[in-house]
């Protein structure tokens, strides 16, 4: 059988996603393991394992990781919650026998949402990811801009009100993660990790969850706001998977729109963006891997 069809594998801190589709972005089949977290060579022997079950039907691996991809060498710096991926060349520890191409995980994001979602024919926009930190990707002029030193929208590291990191960050205001956290702990809820749970309270509009959420919002509208200010978008586009509850991206909205109906200036000076749900959800890092190694086949990037 010949092969035609592409492994895209989305590194994450708890689990590795991985997908077959085809050159349409036609998912065919998933799947998710555990990440082994102990060393690089543990988690090199599991994505051998994951591209073994595909080898015979697969021309290509596309890969979504944590961390900066400098594609100058195609070095891997930091590696969010994997460390041991910090100054790593995968393609150069995989050692396949097929094209591998690796993108940051928030960038392949919005190029999931440029290839095929709701930034697809915008010039300018964004792609916002919400979970554990904020990720994200700009699209400008149509291309995905990853800067000088390949940091372009790294959102996390963007700060509200005094720089510490550690409180002020958007990485920290701004994680789903954490949002879902303080409201289960103020319920007392068992399992702080139970975003159903909360947002049966927050869609009561009342009491601590809603005052909580809402702050949350309006945090992440400052943000919004911040990056407008500075390259003028059409279009954000948010993501995670927070964003399958409507609330969020409406309350967002909102949130947006009261901050500027504050700001005269603003008001008058400058033109609201289309803020919209992305239209993948956990599954776009695939689609965007997918798009990064197809851009490098064909030479597009």
């Amino acid at each position: 059988m010949e092969a035609n069809d592409c492994l895209a594998i989305d590194i994450g801190g708890t689990r590795i996603k991985y997908a077959v589709l085809d050159h349409a972005g036609n998912l065919i089949e998933k799947d998710d393991v555990a990440t082994p977290n102990e060393s690089l060579a543990e988690f090199v022997a599991a994505v051998h394992t994951i591209v073994d079950l595909y080898r015979y039907r697969i021309k290509g691996v596309a890969i979504s990781a944590p961390g900066k991809v400098d594609h100058t060498d195609e070095t891997i710096y930091a590696g969010g919650a994997l460390p041991f991926l910090d100054k790593v060349n995968l393609v150069d520890e995989l050692q396949l026998d097929m094209p591998v191409a690796v993108e940051n995980d928030g960038k392949a994001a919005a190029l999931a949402e440029l290839w095929l979602g709701n930034l697809n024919g915008i010039d300018n926009g964004a792609a916002v990811v919400l979970g554990t930190g904020v990720g994200g990707g700009l699209i400008l002029n149509g291309r995905l801009h990853t800067g000088t030193h390949f940091q372009a929208g790294e959102l996390s590291f963007m700060h509200r009100g005094e720089a510490r990191f550690d409180t002020d960050s958007y990485g920290v205001v701004g994680s789903a993660v954490q949002m879902v956290s303080t409201i289960a702990t103020i319920y007392d809820l068992p399992d702080k990790k139970d975003g159903r749970a909360v947002f049966e309270l927050i869609n009561k509009h009342d009491g601590p969850a809603w005052d909580v959420f809402k702050r949350y919002t309006d945090d992440l509208a400052l943000m919004l706001l911040n990056i407008q200010a500075v390259v003028d978008l059409e279009r954000f586009v948010i993501g995670g998977g927070i964003t399958a509850q409507p609330i969020v991206v409406q309350t967002i909205r909102e949130s947006y729109e009261e901050l500027v109906a504050r700001r005269p200036q603003v008001r008058d000076g400058f033109t609201t963006p289309e803020i919209l749900p992305a239209r993948f959800g956990n599954d776009a890092n695939l689609f965007g891997a997918l798009y990064h190694l197809l851009m490098r086949v064909n030479h597009e990037d």
